[in-house]
This record gives structure tokens, sequence and C-alpha cells, in this order.
């Protein structure tokens, strides 16, 4: 049976595509892992992707994904599979996810993914029923090929969940193990908004027992407040807390956040953006 601390990708024994149930979807999620290897270009410290290596996924089989999504969602539509893996309270279909080990849009046949995502929920007549969803750090989103991807996906009523942990520089490295400017961050959001659907979704917990400190929640709050005055359409914050344990050697420096302590982040963000926040503690 599944259950929301468990979000094993080889829970189905495929190799691309794996079923979870998901707390912030109320329901179950497809997973699609494009990084199989267990490679990202990132090394956030909250990450529970065993063996994580830098890098990037081998050469995709397209034709093994396009086999191993229409079996899974034969198994979740027609099948038994809900009362088989899926509490009481959790049987629907909620959506189909681009995440997975890594960073998905490192793959380069990205965009050639989104195609056949689209061409397998039509044949289930699932499109405007559930969600198409890319969860990225918004890295890549500069290059060509994930334009292209993201135009897709707009193209089937996609979604973009954005990471956004940090918005200093020394932020981003210390939980994301990122060198990345702000700037760059902000330029790559907005790339992003203004080809698909986006949501910012961002991770905030206590590390070594504190809370992160008031330079990096001005310095995201004072982010978000350029987007609003710059008019970029957002669809608002993911905001939530440590779901399950983290792999990483920091894992014994995490805990989770009271959720005042986030209940008050999420207030704090409509009241300097005017963004929707949705919480999950």
């Amino acid at each position: 049976m599944l259950g929301t601390r468990d979000h094993d990708r080889d829970s189905a024994g495929m190799r691309y595509v794996y079923p979870v149930v998901s707390r912030r979807a109320g329901g179950v999620s497809v997973g699609v892992n494009l990084n199989p290897n267990n490679a990202c270009n990132w090394r956030c410290i909250y990450c529970q992707v065993p063996n994580l290596t830098r890098g990037g996924p081998p050469p995709i089989d397209l034709a093994r994904l396009e086999t191993e999504l229409r079996r899974m969602l034969a198994d979740i539509v027609d099948g038994d599979f809900m009362a088989r893996q899926v509490p009481e309270g959790m049987r629907r279909l909620n959506d189909i996810a681009l995440s997975g080990n890594g960073e998905p849009t490192s793959a380069e046949e990205f965009a050639e993914a989104v195609t056949l995502i689209g061409r397998v929920l039509a044949e289930f007549d699932l499109p405007g029923k559930i969600k198409l969803l890319l969860i990225s750090n918004g890295s890549l989103m500069h290059k060509a090929y994930v334009q292209e991807g993201l135009r897709r996906m707009s193209a089937l009523d996609g979604e973009v969940w954005f990471k956004l942990d940090r918005a200093t520089r020394e932020g981003i490295r210390l939980v994301n193990n990122a060198e990345l400017e702000p700037g760059r961050v902000y330029a790559n959001l907005k790339t992003a908004a203004l080809l698909c659907p986006t949501w910012l979704q961002t991770c905030m917990f206590a590390l070594d027992g504190k809370p992160p400190s008031q330079a990096e929640i001005d310095a995201y709050l004072d982010l978000l407040a350029r987007a609003k005055a710059e008019g970029l359409p957002l669809l608002g914050v993911l905001l939530y807390g440590l779901a399950r344990p983290s792999l990483q050697a920091e894992a014994p420096r995490l805990a989770n956040l009271p959720e005042a302590w986030l209940a008050d982040f999420g207030r704090r963000i409509q009241a300097r953006s005017g963004f929707t926040v949705k919480l999950s503690p």
C-alpha cells in the first residue's frame, strides 16, 4: 500500500514511471522519472533521493517510457490499482508529474517526452481531467529545448512548479548546493511564467535548530514583490515543510518548522505580493 511518506521510484518495477500518493495533490500522482541514474545538477540538502550524484540523465528510451505510462494508466483507470495500492480517501488520479530523481529538464528529450505524455493522456480521455506538472529547479529555463517543452506543456494546460527555496546567492548555495545569482533565478522564473502557467514551490525548514535568517526572508519577499510589480503571471506559491526524511549528509541538521511559523510566513507572502499561497506543513 502506497503512503505519503514513501515515494519509491521503483515501486512499479518500471524504469521511468512510478505512482505515489501525494499529500499536496490529495490523491495519486503518476511520476515520470527522466533521471533514472539518480543524477541531478543540484544537490538540495533535504533531497530524499538515495545515492544522489551530480550530472544529467542517460539518453531517454521514449518508446519504453510511452509503453510504461500506458500500462500504468491502464491499471489505474481500467484496473484495480486504486483498491489494491491506495488508501481510502486518496483514490483519485490527480496528475502526471515530470519529476523523479533529478532535474527533469536536463533530459534533452524533455520536449518529446511532453508530446508523448499528451498522446497517452488523449488515449485515456484524460486531457482536462487531470493535470500535467513539471516539478523543476528552474535552472535550465534558458535552454531552447526546455522552452519548447514548456510551450508544449502550455498547449496541454500543464503547469510548472518552479523551485525557489532561497533568494540570495548564499542561501541557494547552502540549501540547493548550486551557484546561481538571484538575477539569473528571476530571469529563469520569468521565462517559465511567460511560457507556461507557473507556481513557485518553496520548502522552508529549520537548519541546526534555526529558521531561515531575516535576510533570507527579506530577499525572498523582495523577489516576489518584484514579480508582482512587473506583472509576472505567477499562479501563486506552494509553501511546504519537510515531507519525507532527507537522504543527504545534512539530514541530522534538518527539522520541520512549527506549522504556526509556516502559516505566518504564508500570510507575509500574501501581504507583500498578493500572490495566493497554498500551505502544506
